[in-house]
């Protein structure tokens, strides 16, 4: 092993190293930046069988333009045969042989491609499919995430250290409550008495003054 390979392969080992740690550190963020590669690799696959298509679909217009030139060349064979001009009937017999040739292997290309082309595609859609597993996982994750943290608060409120936030919280309320109750009072006690006032001033008698 050179030293290139030598560097070349520590690098990838610390590298490693490293995506593990943010893994145990963030699972969440991790698993979402492999989301975000497998969609990108998804979506140049994608291009790559769109491609094979389009590769597949000028062959078969070479084999069926390949196809048409045969037939003619053919044609033209037998009316040289029976015309009897050598010259015409030679070069006419290469042309059909050139033709069937190409024939051949334009229809082997086709068979070939169409078998890749579907290979292709099936990967393609299994692809998405992980994809769509991955997704699934990454919302249980996320989840579960949630459900954890949530409890840790629950649990952090609950616990017998946080006992004095909730006594102290039961003796505001307790002391906001007395308050309101003692302002109600001085309020009935001040209508009480005005009332009162009312009362002894209508009962008591208007003196007239004698002339």
């Amino acid at each position: 092993m050179n030293l290139f390979q030598r560097f070349k392969y520590t690098v990838e080992a610390d590298l490693h190293q490293l995506f593990d740690k943010k893994e145990q550190k963030n699972p969440i963020a991790m698993l979402n930046q492999y989301i975000r590669e497998a969609e990108k690799q998804t979506e140049q696959t994608g291009k790559l069988l769109e491609r094979q298509g389009q590769l597949k679909e000028k062959l078969e217009q070479e084999f069926k333009q390949n196809a048409e030139l045969l037939a003619k060349r053919e044609a033209q064979l037998k009316l040289a045969t029976t015309s009897g001009e050598q010259d015409l009937i030679d070069f006419a017999s290469d042309e059909v042989a050139a033709y069937t040739a190409r024939n051949n292997t334009l229809q082997a290309s086709i068979e070939a491609s169409t078998r890749e082309y579907f290979e292709l595609e099936r990967k393609f859609e299994t692809m998405k499919h992980k994809i769509k597993d991955m997704k699934v996982r990454q919302l249980q994750l996320m989840g579960k995430e949630n459900v954890t943290r949530a409890h840790h608060q629950m649990d952090g409120m609950i616990a017998k250290n946080n006992k004095t936030n909730f006594e102290d919280l039961e003796s505001y309320i307790d002391k906001l409550a007395y308050q309101i109750d003692k302002d109600h009072e001085v309020t009935s006690f001040e209508t009480r008495l005005a009332q009162l006032e009312k009362n002894v001033t209508e009962d008591t008698p208007v003196l007239i003054e004698n002339k």
